[in-house]
């Protein structure tokens, strides 16, 4: 047998080549479809980052137009899909968005539809859909009737209204709208993976994005913000911080929110939810937050020499907390803002396909005799 080289994890391994986004990890670099992560998170909004990562380029003004006529058209769900939302209104939020994506195959008159036009409506119906179903089910399992989402509002504002039944303020919707662009596509991360892997089947944007909310759901992927939460809650007070990340380090944990599988620098994304955590702790009247993340990142600035520097999760978990968002949501706003995402690679899977199928080297025993049954005592 010859020599077989192991890359656990597909660690460094190239599978094909994409057009949806470059990453630098050395120097902390991240790019939509060429354009900066900086700039669109600064400049553009999520309805445009949607349309430019879906069609290549950003969208003219009637392009944008057109884009929001189609997601404002879908902000709703087929009744058979409100009822089992209904049915599994006790599950986590994840799993009842996997299954309401699920359910919204066999009301989609287009699902066994892979041509890239098809493909696009999908996504773009996916997208507003998937916020409607996270929504509902939150009011639905408090006992309350969800609401009907104002076409007149943009998609993170829609989130916000019909999560809390409030108009949410101009410079929350913007929060949330870049934490949406911030979210929105990233390379071949394991969800990504999974989606292509299913795509490669010709199976369905469906089932491909379905596939990618199975594989968001686990902690060592999607659950670092509620992670980040939680440990901010646990210090209790930025006097708190330095002794608390000793302890962790020292018993061989984790500090949530700092590394990161590609990044050696720092997160490209996470800057840009720092300052508008701050500014939305004070105006909440909760700045500790704030402050005792600030303590956790000074006391982690040592190990930025090692590569482990701050990422996305860390700044989020805190903004979603004081927008009045439940914990066990913070995973499924990141599908919400990675839908667009994972249907461009889909799309580009599509274009140029072969079934994905890695190989395993077998590490058993050979060639044993089989004892029959009545043999084995």
């Amino acid at each position: 047998m010859t020599d077989i080289v192991l890359k656990k994890g597909l660690k460094d391994v190239y599978f094909d080549t994409t057009e949806t986004s470059y990453i630098d990890g050395s120097v902390g670099k991240l790019l939509y479809r060429g354009y900066n992560i900086h700039d669109l998170a600064e400049k553009s909004t999520f309805e445009e980052t949607m349309y430019l990562l879906l069609h290549g380029e950003l969208p003219t003004t009637k392009q944008l137009e057109s884009i929001k006529g189609q997601l404002a058209d879908s902000l709703s769900l087929p009744e058979p899909v409100q009822e089992i939302i209904g049915h599994v209104k006790n599950a986590h939020p994840m799993d009842v968005l996997r299954t309401a994506v699920s359910a919204l195959s066999s009301t989609d008159p287009e699902v066994s539809d892979n041509s890239e036009a098809a493909t696009l409506r999908k996504g773009v119906r996916l997208t507003a859909q998937s916020l409607v179903a996270i929504t509902s089910h939150n009011r639905i399992r408090d006992g309350k009737t969800p609401i009907s989402a104002d076409p007149s509002l943009s998609l993170a504002g829609n989130f916000l209204y019909t999560l809390h039944g409030e108009r949410p303020t101009k410079e929350e919707t913007e929060l949330m709208d870049k934490d949406f662009i911030l979210h929105a596509e990233h390379g071949s991360n394991a969800s990504a993976f999974g989606a292509r892997v299913a795509a490669s089947t010709l199976a369905d944007v469906h089932a491909s994005i379905t596939a990618g909310l199975g594989i968001l759901k686990g902690p060592l992927h999607g659950g670092a913000a509620e992670a980040v939460m939680k440990m901010s809650q646990d210090i209790g007070d930025e006097a708190n911080a330095g002794a608390y990340i000793k302890e962790k380090i020292s018993a061989g944990g984790r500090v949530m929110g700092f590394g990161h599988r590609v990044y050696k620098a720092e997160d490209p994304r996470a800057r840009h939810l720092r300052e508008g955590c701050r500014q939305l702790g004070e105006k909440k009247g909760q700045p500790k937050w704030f402050r005792i993340l600030s303590a956790v990142a000074e006391e982690m600035k040592p190990y930025g020499s090692k590569g482990i520097h701050v990422n996305v999760d860390f700044w989020s978990g805190a903004v979603y907390h004081l927008l009045g968002i439940p914990e066990d949501l913070f995973i499924p706003i990141f599908a919400l803002g990675r839908v667009p995402g994972w249907t461009a690679q889909v799309l580009e899977q599509f274009a140029d396909n072969i079934l994905l199928r890695p190989l395993l080297q077998y590490d058993g025993p050979m060639d044993l005799e089989y004892i029959p049954l009545e043999k084995r005592g």
